[in-house]
């Protein structure tokens, strides 16, 4: 990759958007890891905890779960299926590249685990950062950027389903708290890095393979001079 190549890739403002979110999402969450792992965010932790329980009712524990699952495999699978039957109308290397997307956040939060080792609310290990909130930013996050940037329906339309997104996201957080299965500071870590990962990955996809595929080549002449140069400079 030329410089030319490397300029376009980074500079512009569609880059610099995707790479200024991702990096600012990445400082957040290796900060927050850092506070988490001193137990700076300890009684916010628990405060939160407290507040959640307040609100549990037996009728209320069986929603949950099933709300939860949507973060599980059982919920990931047919939503990554969905998804891919949908794309594929409307922006194939979309629809080609999701199920590697969902591959690689479930490598990540292992990883992010496993470098945290931080326990759960319930004692169970490997808490920070949610997962379940992680793979959710990202599928949903993918669906809110495609549909605020591609989508030519109504702004209504639009709005509504961005909010349905952001409902589902946001449940299904809650729901962890109210499982006990995470502390506050796990679940806003997995929203963080979910967004790094998420803003990187669409840098790549859209500005590093789609963008570069579609930018024609330069034609050159027998004498090595571009031709579109040689027209500007009106030799010829």
């Amino acid at each position: 990759m030329g410089r030319a190549a490397v300029r376009r890739v980074v500079r512009g403002r569609k880059p610099r958007l995707l790479l200024s979110g991702a990096a600012i999402s990445l400082i957040g969450y290796t900060v927050l890891a850092l506070l988490a792992a001193e137990h700076v965010l300890i009684a916010l932790d628990y405060g939160t905890r407290t507040w959640v329980a307040v609100l549990r009712y037996e009728f209320l524990n069986l929603p949950m779960r099933v709300l939860t699952s949507l973060g599980d495999g059982v919920g990931l699978v047919p939503l990554v299926a969905v998804g891919i039957l949908l794309l594929w109308r409307v922006s194939r290397p979309w629809a080609v590249a999701l199920p590697f997307l969902m591959a690689g956040a479930g490598a990540l939060q292992y990883v992010a685990k496993w470098a945290a080792n931080r326990q759960r609310p319930d004692d169970t290990p490997w808490g920070f950062p949610s997962g379940h909130v992680l793979s959710l930013v990202v599928f949903f996050g993918l669906i809110v950027w495609l549909i605020a940037t591609a989508s030519r329906r109504r702004r209504v339309w639009r709005i509504v389903a961005v909010s349905v997104c952001a409902l589902a996201v946001a449940s299904v957080a809650f729901s962890r708290l109210y499982l006990d299965k995470h502390w506050l500071s796990d679940v806003a870590g997995g929203l963080m890095v979910g967004m790094a990962y998420l803003l990187l990955a669409i840098w790549v996809v859209e500005v590093v393979i789609v963008d570069r595929r579609a930018t024609p080549p330069l034609t050159t002449t027998d004498d090595t001079t571009p031709s579109r140069d040689r027209r500007h400079s009106g030799i010829g």
